[in-house]
């Protein structure tokens, strides 16, 4: 497809990236409440122990935590209906009411009596909130020329990034017995101020006749190889980032035993590392290409995710904020891959499916990381070394099958 006029323009103009932007930011902040305040979530509900493990510094074993994460994470998937609806009854249709719903369940959540209720507001809310990132993602890429599509893809990287980070602020600076209670309230706030604004984003048009298939969820079998190969390696992601940034807090909090201010003044600074990644990506993804970029921020986050839970503050701090800048390089590059190469009648139902692979990969390396966390025991000197070599590098030779995709930089939608 090529692009349309009118769509190009308003993107040139600035109104719907700025727009799209903020539902970014607004889906990151939701969704990443429960990361932030696990901590102070697994102490409000759980039982200090004398244990040694997990249980003994937080108040909840690894194995509950990662439960309870690993479900946050599944819910995900419930994102491929969704994502796939879009194909049937418009993009912007379908963000404007996951994103609504999903700030709407998430505030809910302020009002758990449970760590299980708690959890349960939150596999609601994250289909969502999925569903509306993912749609951020597509739409950007259909309204946007190919020389900028790149460019725009960081931008909405950095609203969600932006979204996550603010809500790790905002949990060092609320502070309290029910301080995530506050938090998850906050969801309500983009409804009112960025809601309204949602109708003036223009419904991304297609030349193709083609109408989308007729299951929802399915792809042409043509597209079926390449589209599998996008999901090992989101697969290969999730598993690493799934745990690596599900137990920053808990692991920054509970066993280093670093205030809310230190960890949220952490990520603000981090956001600095983010940019640059960000930058960075922009670059190599039209020098190098978006297959190489991705393959080098798989591996950089992988090693710096491994060196941050090695022990001792320091180096969670340094591999922390190389973490975040690793991923500022991974995102904009592995999103160009995961919607240029499908076509548009079913390109969100593509990228339903490369989320459910992402999330599935964040499950399993949740479980692992959890249960390998309660095995050992876990120090400010040792940290969890052993449960981040354990899950994140083995898996890292899945990235050779990048070489088996088309280079996209180029590529013309259809």
């Amino acid at each position: 497809m090529s692009d349309s006029p009118t769509d190009s323009s308003s993107l040139r103009h600035g109104r719907v990236t700025v727009i799209l932007f903020f539902v970014a930011l607004a889906a990151g902040f939701a969704s990443f409440g429960s990361t932030t305040a696990l901590n102070d979530v697994a102490r409000h509900f759980g039982h200090l122990a004398t244990s040694g493990s997990l249980r003994s510094d937080v108040g909840l074993s690894g194995s509950v935590l990662g439960l309870g994460l690993a479900a946050f994470r599944l819910a995900s998937l419930g994102a491929l209906p969704l994502s796939s609806l879009a194909d049937r009854w418009g993009r912007t249709k379908v963000l404007q009411r996951a994103l609504v719903l999903g700030l709407l369940i998430t505030a809910a959540a302020a009002l758990s009596p449970g760590y299980w209720l708690f959890v349960a507001c939150f596999v609601l809310a994250r289909p969502l909130l999925t569903t509306a990132s993912t749609l951020v993602l597509v739409i950007t890429v259909e309204l946007s020329t190919t020389a900028l599509r790149i460019q725009r893809l960081a931008i909405m990287a950095a609203g969600l990034g932006i979204g996550s980070g603010l809500s790790a602020i905002l949990h060092g600076v609320i502070r309290g017995p029910d301080s995530f209670r506050w938090l998850f309230a906050l969801a309500l706030v983009p409804i009112f101020v960025i809601v309204p604004f949602l109708r003036k984003i223009p419904e991304p048009a297609t030349r193709s006749k083609e109408a989308p298939l007729a299951r929802l969820g399915a792809v042409p079998s043509e597209a079926r190889g390449r589209l599998a190969i996008v999901m090992i390696v989101a697969f290969t992601i999730g598993v690493i980032t799934g745990p690596a940034g599900g137990f920053t807090f808990v692991y920054a909090e509970g066993i280093l035993k670093m205030s809310p201010a230190q960890v949220a003044a952490i990520v603000t600074v981090s956001g600095v590392a983010g940019l640059a990644g960000l930058l960075a990506s922009r670059s190599l993804a039209g020098t190098l290409g978006r297959r190489w970029t991705v393959a080098l921020g798989v591996v950089m986050t992988a090693v710096v995710s491994t060196y941050a839970y090695s022990g001792g503050r320091v180096s969670f701090v340094v591999g922390y904020i190389l973490a975040v800048g690793a991923g500022g390089l991974l995102s904009p590059a592995m999103t160009a891959i995961s919607t240029e190469i499908f076509a548009h009648r079913f390109r969100a139902t593509s990228a339903g499916w490369i989320t459910v692979a992402g999330v599935v990969g964040a499950v399993a390396g949740l479980a692992l990381f959890g249960w390998v966390g309660d095995v050992v025991q876990a120090s400010s000197s040792t940290g969890l070394r052993l449960p981040a070599l354990v899950t994140f590098l083995p898996i890292l030779p899945t990235l050779l099958l990048l070489v088996r995709l088309p280079e996209s930089r180029r590529i013309e939608l259809t």
